[in-house]
């Protein structure tokens, strides 16, 4: 039987998390093997950049700066797949802003 590695990745945590139930379910539902969802290290990408546009500041040290963080989530789950499981794991709604991967191996 093949293994299907699905690969989750996004910035909220619980959408993440609500995916993945769905994926253990239909495992579940189908009688399947299934690994996960194991949590990746969380990528941070952060933007510091200077407030004023002269570059002079204000003099207070952390006050001339403005941080953006964004956090990227990831889970990954491992299936021993059938084509019937895999067709219902390819029907789960998935929202706009999370990025999924399935690969067979």
């Amino acid at each position: 039987m093949q293994v299907a590695r699905i690969k989750l990745s996004g910035r909220d945590p619980k959408v993440l998390d609500n995916i993945a139930k769905e994926i253990i379910e239909i495992a579940k539902k189908f009688g399947i093997d299934y690994r996960g969802p194991i949590p990746l290290p969380t990528k941070k990408i952060r933007v510091v950049t200077l407030k004023t546009p002269c570059g002079d500041g204000t003099g207070h040290g952390n006050a001339t700066y403005d941080r953006w963080e964004m956090r990227i989530h990831k889970r990954i789950i491992d299936l021993q797949v059938d084509d019937r499981a895999l067709r219902q794991v390819m029907r789960i709604n998935i929202p706009q802003d999370v990025h999924i991967e399935i690969k067979l191996l």
